[in-house]
Parts: structure tokens; sequence; C-alpha cells
């Protein structure tokens, strides 16, 4: 296979392969708004600053997820360990039912924001938008850090790698 780009730039499908080959960790992205939890999985979470405390998730604008936490301003991260798989598929599912979502992940509220945030992450942090930059067919969120918790049973990262989920060996 040659990695040659084409005069157009290279196609989706190479991009998509080539962006494969960088290993993620897997978090879910939680928020709160007119009385409904909403949650999707995300690999595009990114430490921005230490000071401030600042990271960044990409949401796709099209996403149920993209008008829910640009509405309620706050949002979660919880890291997922290597037994999250099937939190990750579930909140990657597209077109799942709305209501009820979190209904068979454990969870519970975060005590600065009410955001979900899931008991068995490795890591969770509680944020406020700071800025929304438009970026294609995303946007990009960037947020201060309220609070960041870590889980008192150390394990391995759920990873993502190839179009897998993967944990570390």
């Amino acid at each position: 296979m040659t990695w040659s780009q084409a005069p157009g730039g290279p196609d989706v499908d190479r991009f998509r392969h080539a962006m494969g080959r960088f290993a993620t960790g897997v978090t879910v992205v939680t928020t709160h708004d007119a009385g409904q939890d909403h949650a999707m999985t995300a690999n595009s979470l990114t430490s921005v600053s230490l000071d401030p405390l600042l990271v960044l998730v990409c949401v796709e604008t099209e996403s149920r997820f993209h008008d829910a936490v640009l509405a309620a301003g706050v949002w979660g991260v919880s890291v997922l360990a290597h037994d999250g798989r099937a939190a990750a598929t579930w909140l990657a599912t597209r077109g799942r039912p709305l209501h009820g979502q979190l209904d068979r992940i454990p969870h519970h509220r975060g005590p600065l924001t009410g955001v979900p945030l899931l008991t068995q992450a490795l890591a969770t942090l509680e944020c406020r938008t700071r800025q929304a930059v438009p970026a294609g067919d995303h946007v990009v969120l960037i947020a201060d850090v309220l609070a960041a918790d870590l889980s008192e049973h150390a394990g391995d990262a759920l990873l993502y790698y190839r179009g897998r989920y993967r944990t570390l060996d």
C-alpha cells in the first residue's frame, strides 16, 4: 500500500486508517441538560494546559451530544479501565435510545457540576466549557478542569487502536 498523497489530499478511508495507527485512551464524556443525561464515547480527549488547567474534546456537530453539551456548559470525563469495553461500545452506538442510556452503567453525580461520572472509571474530570471552536464536522470544546478524581482501584486502561478496543499487555 502506498502512502503518497493524492493530488487532492488523502481520501477519507486512507486518513481514517492512518489515524487508526495512533493508539489512544478511551473515555466517556457526559453532560446533563434539560433533565436528561447525555453521554458519548470519545478518544479525542487532550490535556491542553497546566496553568490554567485545560482539556479539550472533539464533538461531532450532528450528534445529539453536541447541542446538549453546548447548552449545559459543563461536562464530565470518565477515563475507562480495561473492563469498560461494554460501556464504550454502547455509548458509541448511533441511534441508541436517549432516555435511560446510562441505566446499565454504574455512575454517580459529580459534586461540582452534577454531570454523570462512571463509577468504575480510572479517573474522572468535571469541566466547564471555556470555548467552542468550530472545526469541520466537529466542534472542539476547550474547558477549565474544575475537579479531578482518581480511582482507588488502579488498573490498566482501555485503548483504541486500528479500529478496535485493546488493553495493555
